[in-house]
């Protein structure tokens, strides 16, 4: 996965806190009534230590709009106990909350304690993955513990159930979001190339966005094609939000395409879903100053 594109890290603004009332990013279109908010993180509540969950809770009860979880959402091994500690901070937004489970809700067996909380909105037990529409958008949470649901590879079941899922609803505007990314600068994970295939089905469809989690931090990927090589006419952008509270780790050396990396603040991604477009604003947990927002046409 080879390009010339440089890596550029975002330096932190000098404004501290977090204001009642976001501001729309520079550059941003306004919002209408074809616009609709996703917003969320991955790898969030761990029994030991919520200070983090608490503080990614507090910002979106503040935040309107359909809530991804991107997994890794019961720390440490996702059982009904630990989903009892999720509860007390995210799931103030339960109601309006789309999960993608993650590794460690697998730690349980069948991620059933996953599914019991979540019910019918999470998808087939079985499974994992499904699809919603959101405003004019087609949203996909797909299902990265690619050994529990039959392997992620071309003609795998959830491979096909993608494509037929995506000719079904050739949307204008397409986002997916699941935990493991195709792509990660993180020192702890990394790239993992068992989703390359989902990827691949999903940049054939031309797919706009596609959200993660599993390292612990928060990047933003140049659009880009599966391989890896910068594609700003049909290349997805990817973010990884692993920042919902969990814990922060160390960056290994960035990767091609990576523009904007931080592990020191938790928080969340929101994005405004428009008709053509999206707007993106990381909007950090009360008391760090980081953030990071822009635009993007769909394509």
């Amino acid at each position: 996965m080879k390009s010339t594109m440089t890596a550029v890290i975002l330096i932190a603004g000098s404004v501290i806190g977090f204001p009642s009332k976001p501001a729309i990013p520079s550059g941003a279109s306004p919002a209408n009534e074809q616009s609709a908010i996703l917003v969320g993180a991955g790898d969030i509540a761990d029994c030991k230590d919520l200070a983090g969950a608490e503080a990614t809770a507090k910002l979106l009860v503040q935040i309107p709009g359909t809530v991804f979880a991107a997994g890794d959402l019961a720390y440490p091994d996702g059982s009904k106990e630990n989903f009892v500690c999720y509860d007390k901070t995210w799931g103030r937004v339960k109601s309006r909350t789309r999960p993608a489970p993650g590794n460690h809700e697998f730690h349980a067996a069948g991620a059933t304690p996953y599914f019991d909380y979540f019910g019918a909105v999470a998808g087939d037990p079985k499974t994992g993955y499904y699809s919603y529409e959101l405003g004019t958008w087609h949203i996909v949470v797909l299902n990265s513990e690619c050994k529990d649901v039959g392997g992620c590879e071309a003609g795998s079941p959830q491979e096909k159930w993608l494509r037929a899922d995506l000719t079904a609803h050739p949307a204008a505007c397409t986002l997916a979001y699941w935990h493991k990314p195709l792509f990660s600068s993180g020192g702890a994970h990394g790239n993992d190339l068992t989703v390359q295939p989902l990827w691949q089905a999903l940049y054939e469809a031309n797919a706009d966005v596609i959200l993660g989690g599993h390292d612990h931090d928060y990047e933003r990927f140049a659009p880009q094609t599966p391989d890896g090589a910068a594609d700003a006419k049909r290349g997805i952008r990817e973010f990884v939000v692993g920042t919902g509270g969990k814990n922060h780790r160390p960056f290994g050396a960035p990767h091609p395409n990576s523009e904007v990396r931080n592990a020191d603040a938790f928080g969340v991604l929101k994005l405004t879903l428009r008709s053509d477009g999206y707007d993106w604003q990381f909007i950090p947990e009360e008391g760090k100053s980081f953030t990071d927002s822009g635009n993007g046409k769909c394509h």
